[in-house]
């Protein structure tokens, strides 16, 4: 800043330029990922903690994101985010969400948290838009059906910068289940803490699991 105010006229304000400079180095950014073919096959990983599984009473109350490269490797952790939500619709909580959030801490979180859902989505559309191609990358995770309902109601910016398919661990799971009985018990175990990053990178190690107990290596 101090470089730049040796060369620049004195009446001319430096941090508007700045952020100015800033936003165009955003879009080249995001343009070359366009053009990278690289980038068309990440994947975006994304677990929510809700107040229920109830879409139309629910609400989100953490989110955390991730994107790998489609051979599973991590490109990029993303934000990590707490969601305000007000006194009311957290005493609605069921017994379930109620015993496991208070557990974990993250009911106190969500009241102490200031963050709002409009900021939680703003936050984890810019880190995507930073790290795949628009309409390109599948939404991935564990039952993540269910995380998409969510996300479709909650935050469409979001969901209209992913391809529409996802990619459900869950699946192969039970379908691992039901072929390779076997193998599913080798599968590495979870730990449930029920917080989202965490269950994101357990999703990502059981996919990985699949990937070398049940599939053929990938191609190089």
């Amino acid at each position: 800043m101090y470089a730049l105010r040796r060369i620049i006229p004195r009446g001319i304000r430096i941090k508007p330029l700045v952020r100015q400079a800033n936003g165009i180095m955003t879009e080249v950014k995001r343009a070359k990922l366009n053009d990278d073919a690289k980038g068309h096959d990440r994947i975006v990983w994304v677990d929510c903690e809700m107040t229920g599984l109830d879409v139309d009473n629910d609400h989100i109350i953490e989110i955390a994101c991730l994107v790998t490269d489609g051979k599973l490797n991590i490109v990029a952790k993303g934000p990590n985010l707490i969601i305000h939500q007000p006194d009311h619709i957290m005493d609605n909580m069921n017994d379930w969400c109620k015993e496991h959030h208070g557990k974990s801490g993250l009911t106190q979180a969500v009241k102490d948290s200031q963050i709002s859902l409009q900021q939680a989505e703003k936050e984890v559309l810019a880190f995507v838009q930073d790290h795949t191609p628009a309409g390109s990358c599948p939404l991935a995770g564990n039952s993540i059906h269910a995380d998409k309902k969510f996300l479709d109601k909650y935050m469409p910016d979001f969901m209209g910068h992913l391809h529409y398919r996802i990619i459900d661990v869950s699946t192969i799971k039970e379908l691992c289940r039901r072929w390779y009985p076997t193998d599913l018990k080798k599968a590495p175990p979870k730990a449930r803490t029920h917080r989202a990053m965490d269950d994101i990178r357990e999703s990502i190690k059981e996919l990985q699991y699949y990937q070398t107990a049940l599939f053929k290596p990938p191609e190089s």
